[in-house]
């Protein structure tokens, strides 16, 4: 009998933890179609996005700048609000150089994780923000951390933008080595290709805790992808694959 109630308590455990484990699969894995569709990267060889997530950075954004326009390249920036209000110029500077903007959230919390009232004033107020800078509409929407749920992904469409993740990340957030960074993005991204598949690739222009943060080695790799895949890849933004 006892056998039997140990057996069961074990069993219930293991359904618990598959759940448990279910739901944040569902929640943070970015190709996790599960709660909702969301936009990655079409399945065509041949294009690579760049996209950076939690600037603007006075320093690394436009250093960042620089780079792209030397080789007329355009990328996409999901800017967290509180710090897109503080740097303005910038963010317009982004803007007129043919860069695609999109929302990054206000603050860069979990949105999963976050109440429903909480989620849409994150996303208005950011969309709003942005809007008024650019003087135009914000139409794509990263969640930070890629955390999202049903209620998530419905505010951002009802807000009229398209979720976004990516296929293509390493933690150049904390990688000190440009080296490092971009091997293992460019060994993702030509397995991609391999594949068939356009690569959605995220890199860190800021940092949500320090909007100030080094992004040195993130630039820097931008550069190193620019140079090997010039000839070989057209370089988009997310919006062409809308």
């Amino acid at each position: 009998m006892f056998g039997s109630i140990s057996f069961g308590i074990s069993a219930g455990l293991g359904g618990l933890g598959l759940a448990v484990g279910g739901c944040a699969y569902a929640a943070m894995w970015p190709s996790s179609r599960i709660f909702g569709e969301t936009l990655i990267a079409p399945r065509t060889a041949g294009e690579l996005a760049l996209t950076f997530d939690d600037g603007p950075n006075p320093l690394w954004t436009s250093r960042l700048l620089e780079i792209l326009a030397r080789y007329d390249a355009r990328a996409t920036f999901f800017m967290v609000g509180k710090y897109a209000q503080q740097q303005t110029a910038l963010v317009q500077q982004v803007a007129a150089a043919g860069h695609l903007i999109g929302s990054h959230s206000w603050s860069h919390p979990n949105l999963a994780v976050t109440s429903a009232p909480r989620v849409r004033e994150e996303l208005t107020r950011t969309s709003d923000t942005l809007a008024q800078i650019i003087g135009q509409p914000i139409r794509y929407f990263r969640p930070p951390f890629g955390g999202r749920r049903p209620a998530v992904l419905r505010i951002a469409r009802e807000l009229g933008m398209a979720p976004v993740l990516w296929n293509a990340m390493t933690n150049d957030w904390s990688e000190p080595s440009t080296n490092a960074i971009f091997d293992r993005l460019s060994r993702r991204i030509d397995r991609l290709q391999h594949q068939g598949r356009a690569a959605n690739v995220v890199l860190h222009d800021g940092g949500h805790a320090v909007p100030a943060a080094n992004r040195g080695p993130s630039v820097a790799t931008v550069e190193q992808l620019l140079q090997r895949y010039k000839d070989s890849l057209r370089f988009v933004t997310v919006d062409a694959w809308a």
